[in-house]
């Protein structure tokens, strides 16, 4: 790898933690800011939001000579405008150059030309370009590519942790201090863990098939051998698990969670389940002087990797509060919906949703076929209108590859839609297109398609 000779003032490319390649410039660290130890990197502040941070020499790149590589490759609202940024900033730079240049030549005497001065890249105190444009602008306009947690109200009495910028040297978060436990390192939970040991927690694992916990005990996490040591062991214990038998199972178990809790011991269930036995388990948890909260999650493997899922959460507030660097690591956004089992049920009505919506997209696939219609032109009608969405784009795709490996098994859609039903008989309230859509999933499963992706639906309509 060649090396890299920067200097302060120089545009850079930099990685930062878990987010992709973003435009910023090599800048003095504040005085009271010390350089880790053991580290070649640099300061770099980042275009189009208001954080810094120190990177890793072989995190960084010349902005110049990597520009339409990184422009290929990273797409998105914010990063265009941050790269918009630069080239705004770079033609002021070159006016101020320019005119310096002028200057100079005026001054020279016997018409002897003045060399020529070196560009300099930014002013220290011209933030504008930073931010993303002129004074004038919003600054919510411009989000940043790291985040911290702020706490807002809403009318409707329920609370959202929304991202922010943030300017820790570690990347944003400052992990609380409190000992973390997780059980489970499924697709989502394995995603969630590498994520809270990147920002610094000390997380304990521990997972039904013991060889999955190996990965992240090379990370930095530590082995706990039951659920209930886990539990003995860490201030806050999450687990994230399939289905309400299995989140049961793991409180109610032998060596189970509920022989670990002490009071003041917290316990947090994000595994997507029925209210029912979010009640079961609250109420057991909190009659042996444990703290409860639930928060089950929207996003799929993908997203759980890439550090940006949607946290939704209630039970005790301030369990909820305690969580916030564990739910910064893990997710973009996270709202509090009051008292436990209410996390539940929006959590069930939003997969009722997206399992409608994939099956209706794989119907309108193979209706496409059926009448003699592109696949490919339907997908990219369908990506131009109102609809168009990553999930969109992603599914089909990947249906028109053949490629189904799991970014959110198909059984687990299915388990959710027929939860959502049974809430839906227990309010007295019609769920007509969740049943069409959960016996689609119920035929593509009986085609050997449970361990799949939610997308292997569309086999159902092809068999």
């Amino acid at each position: 790898m060649a090396t890299v000779h920067l200097r302060i003032g120089d545009l850079v490319w930099g990685k930062l933690g878990r987010y992709p390649p973003w435009p910023g410039k090599v800048v003095s660290p504040p005085k009271d800011l010390k350089k880790p130890r053991g580290k070649k990197c640099f300061f770099v502040k980042f275009f189009g939001t208001e954080d810094h941070a120190w990177i890793k020499v072989e995190q960084l790149k010349p902005y110049h000579p990597h520009k339409e590589e990184m422009i290929k490759i990273n797409k998105g609202k914010r990063f265009q405008q941050a790269v918009d940024a630069v080239e705004e900033y770079l033609k002021k730079a070159k006016g101020k150059e320019q005119a310096h240049a002028s200057d100079d030549k005026n001054k020279t005497d016997k018409g002897r030309k003045t060399a020529a001065k070196p560009m300099k890249i930014i002013e220290e105190d011209d933030e504008d370009a930073f931010k993303g444009g002129s004074s004038d602008k919003p600054a919510s306009s411009m989000e940043p590519i790291s985040k911290r947690l702020k706490i807002v109200e809403e009318d409707h009495g329920s609370t959202s942790i929304q991202a922010a910028d943030s300017t820790a040297v570690n990347g944003s978060i400052t992990p609380t201090d409190k000992r973390i436990g997780f059980l489970g390192l499924g697709l989502m939970g394995s995603g969630i863990v590498s994520n809270l040991l990147k920002m610094g927690h000390v997380v304990t694992v521990w997972n039904r098939t013991a060889e999955k916990c190996d990965l992240f005990i090379q990370e930095g996490a530590r082995l706990g051998r039951t659920p209930a040591e886990v539990v003995s062991m860490c201030d806050i214990t999450f687990s994230c698990v399939s289905d309400p038998k299995a989140a049961r199972d793991l409180v109610l178990g032998p060596s189970g969670v509920l022989q670990g809790i002490r009071p003041g011991k917290c316990y947090v269930e994000m595994s997507t389940v029925d209210p029912e036995t979010i009640t079961e388990l609250s109420q057991v948890i909190t009659s042996r002087g444990g703290r409860f909260l639930e928060a089950p999650v929207s996003g799929s493997q993908q997203l759980s990797n890439d550090g940006m899922l949607v946290i939704v959460a209630a039970g005790d507030r301030s369990v909820y509060e305690d969580c916030s660097s564990c739910f910064q690591a893990m997710g973009k956004t996270s709202f509090f919906l009051g008292e436990a089992g209410n996390a539940a049920r929006m959590m069930l009505i939003l997969n009722m949703v997206q399992g409608s919506f994939m099956a209706t997209i794989a119907e309108g696939l193979t209706l496409a076929q059926a009448t003699g219609q592109s696949q490919q032109t339907f997908l990219d009608i369908l990506c131009q209108g109102q609809m168009a969405s990553t999930f969109v784009d992603q599914k089909c795709q990947n249906i028109l590859q053949g490629n189904f490996k799991p970014d959110y098994y198909l059984k687990h859609i299915q388990k959710d839609l027929r939860l959502a039903i049974s809430m839906g008989d227990s309010a007295n309230h019609p769920t007509p297109m969740a049943a069409a859509a959960n016996e689609v999933y119920k035929r593509a499963k009986a085609l050997d398609q449970s361990d799949n992706d939610m997308s292997a639906v569309y086999r159902a309509y092809i068999h």
